[in-house]
């Protein structure tokens, strides 16, 4: 996600000026920094959750110190614990159970706190799309998972393909169908949400997904910053 940051993220977030930001998924820390040093500017406080983080926990813990909190562990166990934010940014497990449960957990909190909050989503567009990824399958109920492999996928194919685009997770067998996917689980959640949400699209970089309410201020600005991007 750290590829939207200068042209998208970055103005998003200026125009939204959160006070309570989640990020889900931190992998090696580029994005994570870059909101990080957003709090420190504005007063903020960035919450990170995931289970193996690959950058420098001590470090952010030290330059940082109240605006990094961390939660080493899986989005949906680490979601309720956070009673409200104001933004959240998913790039964490690209598959349609922990998307859609956490769009859901997403919606539970705004009820309580009267707001629902922007969100941002990774992997809106191919690979993963409409189609699951597990980093470990045994996280995800049987009844949720499809059937996968530790194959890759190229372009234009359902069927996987040793050695390919990220081999090395499992990947859903075969494209498209009933849960299956990250855009799937962010359309199945916009329609059994209590609030009217409008969805915003970039298909670049593996797909960026923007979601607010459909009578948000934000909706033209966002339009704006997705239009005039490049991406």
């Amino acid at each position: 996600m750290h590829r939207f940051w200068e042209k998208v993220i970055k103005p998003v977030i200026t125009a939204h000026q959160p006070k309570s930001i989640v990020e889900i998924g931190s992998l090696s820390g580029l994005n994570t920094v870059k909101l990080l040093d957003y709090c420190q500017h504005y007063d903020a406080v960035c919450h990170v959750i995931d289970p193996l983080p690959k950058f420098e926990v001590e470090w952010a813990q030290l330059w940082y110190g109240e605006k990094f909190k961390l939660y080493q562990d899986l989005s949906l166990n680490a979601l309720p614990q956070i009673e409200s934010y104001d933004m959240i940014l998913i790039d964490g497990d690209h598959n349609w159970y922990t998307v859609y449960h956490e769009l859901k957990q997403v919606s539970e909190m705004a009820e309580k706190s009267g707001q629902f909050p922007l969100v941002l989503l990774h992997d809106t567009a191919w690979p993963y799309g409409r189609r699951d990824m597990y980093y470990n399958p045994e996280t995800v109920p049987e009844e949720f998972r499809q059937p996968c492999e530790l194959k890759g996928i190229v372009p234009g194919s359902s069927a996987l393909v040793e050695g390919a685009f990220n081999w090395m997770v499992h990947n859903a067998v075969h494209e498209y169908g009933e849960r299956n996917g990250v855009l799937t689980a962010v359309e199945d959640f916009m329609k059994q949400s209590p609030v009217p949400l409008r969805l915003h699209l970039l298909h670049s970089n593996n797909g960026l997904g923007v979601l607010l309410p459909e009578d948000s201020p934000l909706n033209p600005i966002i339009s704006f910053i997705l239009d005039t991007s490049g991406f």
